[in-house]
């Protein structure tokens, strides 16, 4: 379950965002990568990890190409 940004820690969400990115050395079948961009996954989500904008908002704007 992600953590809410009202309820939970920094601390919290950051080892949410770090469990959810990891990689599992399986790039034919993850596609983690390809959707980060190359980019690192706690820079992207620094926003909810600092409690400013939820998770889902990040991975749809993600998805949609506009972060």
């Amino acid at each position: 379950m992600i953590p809410n940004i009202k309820t939970s820690t920094q601390q919290e969400r950051l080892a949410y965002v770090q469990e959810q990115w990891k990689c599992i050395s399986n790039c034919e079948a993850c596609g983690k990568c390809c959707l980060l961009r190359g980019k690192d996954a706690e820079m992207l989500y620094a926003d909810y990890i600092n409690g400013h904008k939820d998770y889902m908002d990040i991975t749809l704007e993600l998805r949609n190409n506009n972060l």
